[in-house]
């Protein structure tokens, strides 16, 4: 359990419980939750089910004073606990088993939990926005927002939490934002953002150059980059382009980014069962070269791809219905922790719903899992 120090980071968790309601270790909650969610728990009840068909093994790494806790008390607990603290420890987490932090790509994207609402209640579904690694390959940051809309709040105050010096932030367009981008250069990262028509001046300006110069050919200097992917019976290709603001003195807006030095077009072509489609999509950048630009504009879709899609086939996340007080963002966070030690585990070719599988089927493998906890 001292492998990677995650009692140094979640041990100083605030327990949000009086004496007289302690009959549990919080530390033994939360080793019994992650190990239950590593095997596929997507309630508290299928936790406490978990913990007393395990509780050979528990009892031989936990005292349990009193037993496995029931699903009443994971779930007043998870209520209970401070879910912006607890992210925190989360990131300070991950900082530290992270192997790469110079150098990174870091994708920050936000997911609707969509069965954390409560009719009864009127409380809508929650939104989280996630911070993903591509070095690492696991999340490194989990923040609950109250709308889509404050995802514009939720990803400096995220960043603030982490160590982004030397990485390279990537964002969609409605965290386009010049306050974004100007933390991310001040706390030395570098960022590739997407560009759309909330920012218009910029945009238009973006676009009708592009357009004009793939037609007619540029009259300025321009970085090139092209790459093929193919697979289930879908071609695509696509072309980067990137052009230096230094050399676009009619750009409008471009003084008011901090760090601005290339703004960017890709096109993509895709060609599927006969039928071809075209999209044009336009950034900014920080960064001057196109080769690290495309690099980061494809690995942005990681954070869809190998995490929200993850969560929800192989975790169930859209489907889990907890749903009081803090418990939504607390269990969503036991997800990421249970996915991050499963990211860790050594067996890099089995998919994660087979490390699930065989988690619950083998101890000794749980074992090697939860030996990074």
């Amino acid at each position: 359990m001292a492998s990677t120090g995650f009692l140094d980071h979640f041990g100083e968790l605030s327990d949000p419980r009086v004496d007289r309601q302690k009959y549990h270790s919080l530390m033994d909650i939360l080793f019994i939750a992650v190990c239950a969610v590593i095997c596929g728990a997507t309630s508290f009840v299928d936790i406490e089910d978990f913990g007393n068909a395990k509780i050979d093994w528990f009892g031989e790494r936990l005292d349990l004073p009193n037993g496995i806790p029931s699903h009443d008390t994971f779930g007043r607990v998870f209520s209970l606990i401070d879910s912006e603290e607890f992210g925190k420890c989360f990131v300070e987490w991950t900082q530290a088993i992270s192997e790469s932090v110079g150098g990174d790509i870091i994708a920050f994207d936000g997911k609707t939990l969509r069965h954390s609402f409560d009719t009864a209640t009127g409380t809508s579904a929650i939104h989280v926005m996630n911070a993903w690694s591509n070095a690492n390959d696991f999340c490194l940051g989990q923040l609950k927002v109250d709308g889509k809309s404050n995802e514009i709040t939720a990803m400096p105050a995220l960043m603030k939490m982490m160590d982004i010096k030397g990485s390279v932030v990537t964002a969609d367009a409605l965290n386009c934002q010049k306050d974004i981008a100007e933390q991310i250069v001040n706390q030395g990262g570098d960022y590739v953002l997407a560009l759309k028509a909330n920012h218009q001046f910029l945009y238009e300006d973006t676009k009708l150059l592009f357009e004009d110069a793939i037609s007619d050919g540029f009259d300025v200097a321009y970085g090139y980059y092209e790459q093929d992917d193919w697979g289930h019976g879908r071609t695509e290709n696509r072309k980067y382009w990137s052009v230096g603001v230094d050399q676009l003195d009619f750009l409008r807006n471009k003084d008011e980014w901090k760090g601005l030095k290339s703004i960017v077009c890709v096109e993509s072509r895709r060609c599927s069962k006969g039928t071809e489609s075209v999209e044009m999509r336009y950034f900014i950048s920080s960064l001057d070269k196109i080769t690290p630009i495309a690099r980061s504009i494809r690995h942005h879709w990681n954070v869809e791809n190998k995490l929200h899609w993850v969560m929800d086939m192989d975790f169930d996340e859209d489907a889990c219905r907890v749903r009081t007080d803090h418990a939504p963002e607390n269990f969503a966070l036991l997800r990421q922790i249970a996915h991050n030690l499963i990211k860790q585990e050594s067996s890099k070719k089995v998919s994660v719903r087979r490390k699930i599988n065989k988690a619950g089927w083998d101890n000794d493998f749980l074992v090697r899992i939860v030996a990074g906890f």
